[in-house]
């Protein structure tokens, strides 16, 4: 086996157990809320320790897997709970082992083709530093949940990685994945358009692949359009999911910033005011790296980070930005590179990462809204 494989692994089953651990702490000395637990409140309380992972989107994924959509949940994209679904049986019909198997398979090609990814431009222990700050970061958890987090993440990683190896039709079909699994996911073809320019000096050949990454999307649009009669409807449902968006117009980055700063100083300190604070501090963190990706990094990096950082601010809030971030590699990779000659860095990262997701950890598996 080779050695970063087993690295891979190690850093996997040490967060793995750590979640675990941390979960039941908090079964055992936290109180639980009972609005979308995993399974239902029944399901939940029989079986936490599984059953938690499944909170919150979990809900209408399994939903979606095992009974098709329902009213509003054509804001989930279908591939990964259809993913879900056709591999169930494999585990005798049980949608949460299915959605769970994943996740964390996903996530574990996700560690090693961010490694790959890495070892193109860096030398080896930018790109191991820059697999552990991933797996610190507050809301890492998601990877190990029944989110879409894990295989979006490997799809696009996947994508960026054959651009660069020059493998055109596996970096569009990838991306046509992608884009059926995330609104994100389209955000591929301009970053990955930048990547042909570049490796193929303005010659057409290997463009015409490019253009399956919008194959997801476009096929899921005609899916609600005949549907629902909305081919945006996966947009139009999104106020009904209690996030406050604005989605009849288009809030700019400094008004959410306004708006964040007036909440911070008239919430009252409670889980919720937690989640503002991480919803901020994800906003800005990750604003600041978009900025110095475009300075440090390729320039398809910037272009599928600064679009995938912008589009869900637009509806004016950051609300699951710290778990929207966890796709936007680039910001990993440049913490990775700033704390190769900042010490106070590599101390205070991992420190105030782990108390962070230690909170995430405990507050979503018992049912609180995290992001």
């Amino acid at each position: 086996m080779p050695k970063i494989v087993k690295y891979i692994l190690v850093i996997f089953l040490i967060w793995r157990a750590a979640l675990i651990v941390i979960a039941a702490l908090g079964i055992n000395f936290f109180p639980s809320k009972i609005d979308y637990l995993g399974g239902g409140a029944d399901n939940y309380y029989n079986q936490p320790l599984l059953w938690s992972w499944a909170n919150f989107d979990g809900v209408h994924y399994l939903h979606i897997a095992q009974q098709g959509y329902y009213q509003f949940e054509q804001a989930f994209f279908p591939f990964y709970p259809y993913l879900i679904r056709g591999i169930s049986p494999l585990f005798l019909g049980n949608f949460l082992l299915a959605g769970l198997t994943i996740s964390h398979l996903t996530f574990l090609l996700s560690l090693y083709l961010l490694y790959k990814l890495i070892k193109l431009d860096f030398e080896e222990k930018i790109a191991k530093r820059a697999l552990i700050y991933l797996v610190l970061f507050p809301t890492s958890l998601y990877f190990g949940s029944v989110y879409s987090e894990s295989l979006f993440l490997a799809l696009v990683l996947g994508s960026f990685y054959a651009a660069r190896k020059n493998r055109w039709l596996l970096a569009g079909m990838l991306g046509a994945f992608a884009s059926a699994t995330r609104l994100a996911g389209i955000f591929l073809f301009p970053a990955l358009l930048i990547e042909w320019w570049i490796q193929s000096r303005g010659k057409l050949k290997n463009l015409a692949p490019l253009f399956l990454t919008f194959l997801g999307l476009v096929a899921y649009m005609g899916y609600l359009d005949k549907t629902t009669g909305d081919p945006l409807y996966f947009i139009h449902v999104q106020p009904f999911f209690g996030a406050e968006r604005a989605v009849e117009k288009l809030v700019l980055l400094y008004q959410v910033f306004w708006r964040y700063l007036k909440m911070i100083l008239t919430t009252r300190f409670d889980v919720l005011y937690f989640s503002v604070w991480l919803e901020l501090v994800a906003g800005v963190l990750f604003l600041a790296l978009t900025a110095l990706t475009y300075l440090k990094l390729r320039l398809s990096y910037f272009v599928f980070m600064i679009l995938a950082y912008i589009t869900p601010t637009l509806t004016g809030t950051f609300s699951s930005m710290p778990r929207y971030v966890l796709v936007l590699f680039p910001g990993f990779i440049l913490l990775a590179l700033l704390a190769e000659k900042r010490r106070w860095l590599r101390i205070a990262y991992p420190l105030i990462g782990g108390i962070l997701l230690i909170a995430s950890v405990i507050l979503f598996t018992r049912g609180y809204w995290v992001a």
